[in-house]
């Protein structure tokens, strides 16, 4: 019973070009320690995407989705849009996330992104982690894709 339960737990796997899933885990050091894991699944590009995170048991979390000049979010807590995917993060993260660098990273290219290191030594095992320093609040993020 334990192992169907922890199957069914499971997100579920992509397999298409500009496709990853996974588990994603953002910590931002500010005053209010904002932070955050869920599972993921990121399509598209750096112009138009989306990206949905969920709980282990698929409860949707939140659904991003961006275009040239456009950005919305979806959640529990309610709607928003932006103009663009940036500001829409700054704004319900507290951080922004260099998303054309993390769609470079996760294909094992070591894209530079402002304020941004990368190490992407275990991406071949589905890993990366990547640290802010500045500007200010340093954050770290942290994927694990699906193998």
């Amino acid at each position: 019973m334990a192992l169907l339960l922890a199957a069914c737990a499971q997100a579920p796997r992509v397999e298409q070009p500009g496709a990853w899933s996974g588990r994603m885990a953002l910590r931002v050091q500010d005053d209010a320690g904002a932070s955050f894991s869920a599972l993921f699944v990121l399509q598209g590009d750096p112009e138009r995407g989306s990206l949905t995170l969920s709980t282990p048991l698929g409860t949707v979390l939140a659904a991003l989705r961006w275009a040239p000049g456009q950005a919305a979010l979806q959640s529990p807590q309610g709607d928003r849009t932006a103009d663009s995917l940036d500001a829409l993060l700054a704004d319900a993260l507290g951080s922004t996330i260099p998303v054309p660098a993390l769609f470079a990273w996760l294909r094992g290219e070591a894209a530079s992104a402002e304020g941004w290191e990368v190490d992407l030594g275990e991406i071949g095992s589905g890993r990366l982690a990547a640290v802010r320093q500045h500007p200010a609040p340093s954050a770290t993020l942290r994927i694990a894709l699906d193998r």
